[in-house]
């Protein structure tokens, strides 16, 4: 814990009584806290393999306030390498994305390699201009590689990695949340997987606390006050009334000693009746109902839940598993500033017709241009906005909404669940609390603790 706080972590954050400091939202110091005992311990979203699906491809993101390399290795395997070279730190990949079979610094030429044929650990140095000459050969090549992650897991697809050597296996991290990730990852159809990017990936920045995005997806129910004017307006994946052309009556499951939650349905074995979403799309229609027979058919009596879930993962991953299905993540910048990133999901082997039905759907309804997230837009930054004062940062938000009163989720692992509730949003400042008090992994390792003692 290389950051010091003059605030005790129990005084910014009041789990039990549905408090939490707004210095949390616009602090600095709580900010490069957060960069020091969260970014560089939890497991954290990194992209989808389908970015790099060839040998040598590439993919810069980030990981906290560090830009990384997500890259397919000549091997096939997926790699997440710090993109800062050994030498003197330039970065080594400025474009977004390509394919390169070395990465090489711009700066002095060092050169490092991920194809196993020629090294033993993934960004070994490789070339070095003037090693003979310059360095007399006398460079250990093999103590100055690239930094590499201390674990990686591939779920699905969606590619996690933690540069916490000590770390909680991913499985064990995410917990029975797998099942409402699931349905966003997974293929209309029951297939696990077989989903890909299309469209590329929305980036943008909005001058608000990173944390205020992963509490709106978590199971913030309520707030669809924010989006009336949008259900007005037909911009659902039909060109109907309203955003979506499809809902049901979800609940709020939360996994309050994970930091996760969800706002879908509890687990259950029967397919809910087909509802047709298309009529004015007939090519579209036809897919997803021969889908949805096809899942009805696969999946049998199985748990699952409706493939229509909208989730976060902590820290600061989230994603939309109805329409629009998305992947979202939210970079920290600094205490007031975030950058947001969507990447959005189709099946892998849907008609062309679909895709582009579906990104057309994407681009109404997400994104910086999207009638939906200008609204949030609005919201997070508002309420950022209100966290600097002096005054301001004395208050509390108020996170009291159903204390008390959620129910043991049925099916799922320490989960809760409530009609509106306001649980989720506290599991997640409950675990930010737990990562911020410097605990173990031993510590933080959620078997131990019984989820009364987390209600």
């Amino acid at each position: 814990m290389g950051v010091t706080l003059m605030r005790p972590i129990d005084e910014l954050v009041k789990v039990d009584a549905g408090m939490v400091s707004r210095a949390l939202f616009a602090d600095e110091e709580i900010f490069r806290a957060e960069i020091d005992r969260i970014f560089s311990k939890a497991w954290l979203f990194v992209g989808h393999e389908s970015l790099v699906p060839n040998p040598d491809d590439y993919f810069v993101s980030r990981m906290g306030t560090d830009s990384v390399i997500l890259t397919r290795d000549r091997q096939g395997k997926i790699q997440v390498l710090l993109n800062s070279c050994a030498h003197r730190g330039m970065a080594l990949c400025r474009y977004d994305h390509g394919n390169n079979r070395t990465f090489t610094c711009p700066y002095h030429g060092w050169s490092f390699s991920t194809d196993g044929n020629l090294v033993e650990r993934p960004g070994e140095l490789v070339g070095v201009p003037g090693f003979a000459t310059h360095y007399m050969s006398e460079l250990d090549k093999k103590q100055w590689g690239l930094k590499s992650v201390a674990q990686i897991y591939n779920y699905k697809g969606a590619i996690w990695a933690t540069w916490d050597k000590d770390a909680a296996p991913f499985l064990d991290y995410i917990g029975d949340m797998t099942y409402y990730l699931d349905s966003a990852l997974d293929h209309r159809d029951g297939r696990e997987g077989e989903s890909e990017v299309i469209g590329g990936v929305q980036k943008w920045r909005i001058p608000c606390n990173w944390k205020f995005a992963p509490e709106n997806f978590i199971g913030d129910k309520h707030h669809d006050i924010s989006h009336r004017s949008v259900d007005l307006v037909g911009i659902g994946p039909s060109g109907g009334k309203g955003r979506r052309d499809f809902t049901e009556n979800r609940v709020c499951v939360a996994f309050p000693n994970l930091g996760h939650g969800s706002i879908g349905r509890l687990p259950h074995t029967e397919e809910m009746a087909y509802s047709s979403q298309f009529q004015n799309h007939p090519v579209v229609e036809q897919y997803y109902r021969e889908v949805y027979e096809a899942r009805v058919k696969r999946l049998g009596d199985s748990k699952r839940v409706s493939p229509h879930a909208v989730g976060t993962i902590f820290p600061n991953m989230s994603f939309h598993a109805h329409q629009p299905r998305t992947l979202a993540v939210f970079h920290p910048i600094s205490a007031t500033e975030m950058e947001m990133w969507r990447m959005y999901l189709i099946d892998k082997d849907a008609p062309e017709e679909v895709k582009e039905a579906a990104r057309h759907y994407y681009l109404r309804y997400s994104g910086p241009g999207g009638l939906t997230e200008s609204d949030d837009m609005e919201n997070w930054s508002g309420a950022t906005e209100a966290c600097k004062g002096a005054a301001s940062q004395q208050l509390y938000f108020n996170y009291q909404m159903g204390i008390g009163h959620s129910k043991p989720a049925t099916g799922l692992r320490d989960a809760v669940y409530n009609d509106y509730s306001e649980e989720n949003a506290r599991g997640f400042y409950r675990r930010w609390a737990q990562f911020m008090n410097g605990l173990s992994w031993d510590e933080l390792n959620p078997r131990e603790v019984p989820i009364e003692a987390a209600l």
